[in-house]
């Protein structure tokens, strides 16, 4: 009996895409729970400052290359299949 590796294959891809969008989420909520914090203690103890804007930056700014890490080019526009529509669509407007 020979198993099925396309299966197998397609269910640890899967899976791994699976396990990279929960980092993406805990990676947000991390976000969203520290970013508070900073600007709290900023404006408690140093007011006449307003340092927190650094590292709220350098945060969202990680927070969007992980995401575009998990998702790339696909969810803005120009995933795998992007060539190969625009490549048919030329061919379509030739004929």
């Amino acid at each position: 009996m020979e198993r099925d590796y396309t299966l197998e294959y397609k269910y640890a891809k899967a899976k791994k895409k699976v396990e990279k969008i929960k980092g993406l989420y805990i990676h947000l909520i991390v976000t969203v729970l520290i970013i508070p914090v900073l600007i709290f203690i900023n404006l408690k103890f140093v007011p006449s400052y307003h340092w927190f804007y650094y590292p709220t930056i350098g945060m969202l700014l990680g927070l969007f290359f992980h995401w575009f890490g998990v998702f790339g080019m696909e969810k803005i526009g120009l995933g795998k299949d992007w060539e190969e529509k625009k490549i048919n669509e030329y061919l379509k407007k030739q004929d």
